[in-house]
């Protein structure tokens, strides 16, 4: 009960931090979103750390940082493609995409599921139908680019879920501190490239409307942070496959805050297919 209850929290999280990173790559470069978000996060769980405390084994140090790294893709690819919209279609598309891939690695290590569980994939594949390819007037439909962004973001979500829950249980915040500052490395690395190849070009506007969207980003990182310490929690608590499966209902928050904020509008029949994203992911956890 805890697990589940902690998962559907983080989801929520999740998604309202999502939300906010998204809606920042709107102004700024995605790219520098994801390292803001990264580095406010970092100092979140520094001081965290102070309180919690972890050993810093190797195993510890060398999964957190090979999580930031598939962390550094997962959230730069979504915020870009939440950016390029719609918010609504997008985010679930990645949701279902990470929840399969910590499934499918359990399945190959043995795990097995009930028949509610294969139930459940045959629907999460007719809700990425609905949702994104059948064609209805009205409807508003994602880019070949974006769905690309959506698949890539979560395949490396999964494997990022994948690394924390083999990192040490007594290791504390340690593989997220190394996550964050991983992650943070590498996005900052980025951007300074980008700047540097601009200015050789003589573009000035690489990073986007920073004072616009910066506050945004430092609020999205600390609502992610406090996600992902939830997530950890979970999946030290309880089983990698049903606290995955929880959290990608994180589209739930993000729907619901482009619909309130953004005014985006679906068509009835990819509401259909959220429903059954959501159904999906419901009966993958009772499986």
């Amino acid at each position: 009960m805890v697990t589940v209850i902690l998962g559907i929290s983080s989801a929520l999280i999740f998604g309202s931090a999502d939300f906010l990173g998204g809606l920042a790559a709107k102004r700024m470069n995605p790219v520098f979103v994801t390292a803001v978000v990264a580095i406010t996060g970092l100092f979140v769980l520094l001081i965290a750390l102070v309180f919690v405390g972890g050993i810093w084994s190797p195993q510890a140090v060398l999964l957190g940082a090979a999580s930031g790294v598939s962390g550094a893709v997962a959230i730069g690819l979504l915020y870009a493609c939440l950016a390029i919209g719609p918010m609504s279609i997008l985010s679930p598309l990645t949701a279902v995409v990470s929840a399969v891939v910590p499934l499918t690695v359990g399945l190959i290590g043995g795990e097995r599921l009930g028949p509610i569980g294969y139930v459940a994939i045959a629907l999460a594949l007719v809700a990425i139908i609905l949702v994104g390819f059948v064609p209805e007037r009205g409807a508003v439909r994602p880019s070949l680019t974006g769905v690309l962004m959506a698949f890539g973001s979560g395949i490396a979500i999964g494997i990022f879920l994948i690394l924390i829950d083999l990192a040490p249980d007594d290791s504390g915040l340690v593989p997220l501190v190394l996550n964050r500052a991983v992650n943070a490395a590498i996005m900052f690395a980025v951007v300074l490239v980008l700047v540097l190849v601009a200015r050789r070009r003589g573009i000035t506007s690489v990073l986007g409307e920073v004072r616009a969207g910066i506050w945004i980003a430092v609020v999205g990182g600390i609502i992610d942070v406090v996600a992902n310490m939830g997530l950890l929690l979970g999946v030290r608590l309880g089983e990698l496959s049903v606290i995955a499966v929880l959290t990608a209902l994180y589209p739930a928050g993000t729907i619901l805050l482009a619909a309130i904020v953004l005014k985006e509008r679906i068509a009835p029949v990819q509401y259909v297919g959220l429903v059954l994203a959501i159904s999906a992911g419901a009966m993958l956890a009772l499986a």
